[in-house]
């Protein structure tokens, strides 16, 4: 009795210090988070104060950065980065599910062949081929445009097939073997009963399918160039950075910044669930 009463008492003890601890981590967390909302409102201008907390608070800088295109054209930007993002969004998700279903599926030769194929190039950071891509997107003719930027969001998005694949290994092959007797071909197999079951793993998917396009630097500042109009908002946030605009700039760039992490935190906590399932049941099967 007396050794169950210590039991119960030390694991109640741990679970408040593990309260504590994820408590502090998660305000440590934050405290940039907050800095930035907080410069954002920011009624003083310049990149550099001595304090935390502003002085004065504003609204000038969301509506200055939302109204004012004399100098940087956030609202078109915006819409920019939302068109790519949408775009590639959806051409990656069908390739990615089609991929990881075919490979879930199938069996044809050189399966394993590709899937290792495709385990070793993902081990490498796509950056590595952007000189390639650009040099390839030049002889086409297409560089500096949205078209561009969607061709090489999408392009490669099928390598990324493991966690879908794993997903659909979890689902019964009699379920495709029934469907098969009806009559069903392959395809309708795919969207009239894989997909209908797959919501996680589609979630999981397009969140990050949308996350890469709206996000990345790297490949929308080799590819657009000096094209100001065709900018993401990823380069045109860090054009305000520059020498001659950070110092007026800068409570605007906070902004920016703030804005532009609304749509993904709304997808997360809107998605929360699924994404959650579907990370957890896409373990990788051969």
């Amino acid at each position: 009795m007396f050794n169950s009463g210590s039991m119960s008492r030390n694991k109640k003890m741990k679970d408040v210090a593990s309260y504590i601890a994820l408590s502090v981590l998660s305000f440590i967390w934050m405290i940039p988070i907050m800095w930035v909302v907080m410069t954002s409102f920011r009624e003083e201008s310049g990149s550099y104060t001595s304090y935390f907390f502003p002085k004065g608070y504003t609204i000038d800088n969301y509506v200055k950065l939302l109204t004012d295109n004399t100098q940087f054209h956030f609202t078109r930007w915006f819409t920019n980065t939302l068109f790519v993002a949408v775009c590639s969004c959806v051409i990656s998700t069908f390739f990615v599910l089609a991929v990881s279903y075919v490979m879930s599926r199938m069996r044809f030769r050189m399966r394993k062949s590709l899937m290792n194929i495709a385990m070793i190039l993902g081990m490498f950071p796509g950056f590595m081929s952007m000189i390639a891509i650009y040099y390839i997107l030049k002889g086409i003719g297409i560089t500096q445009s949205l078209a561009a930027l969607i061709m090489v969001y999408s392009g490669g998005a099928g390598l990324g097939f493991f966690i879908a694949k794993g997903f659909f290994d979890t689902l019964p092959r009699a379920l495709d073997e029934a469907a098969y007797l009806d009559g069903a071909t392959r395809m309708q197999t795919f969207f009239k009963i894989t997909v209908p079951l797959s919501k996680p793993i589609i979630v999981y998917t397009v969140l990050t399918s949308f996350l890469s396009p709206w996000m990345d630097f790297i490949f929308a500042s080799v590819i657009m160039g000096d094209n100001y109009d065709n900018y993401t908002v990823a380069l045109g946030l860090f054009k305000m950075l520059e020498r001659e605009f950070i110092n007026d700039y800068y409570t605007q760039f906070a902004a920016g910044c703030v804005l532009i992490s609304i749509p993904i935190a709304a997808l997360f906590i809107s998605m929360q669930k699924y994404y959650v399932e579907g990370v957890s049941g896409g373990a990788v099967k051969g």
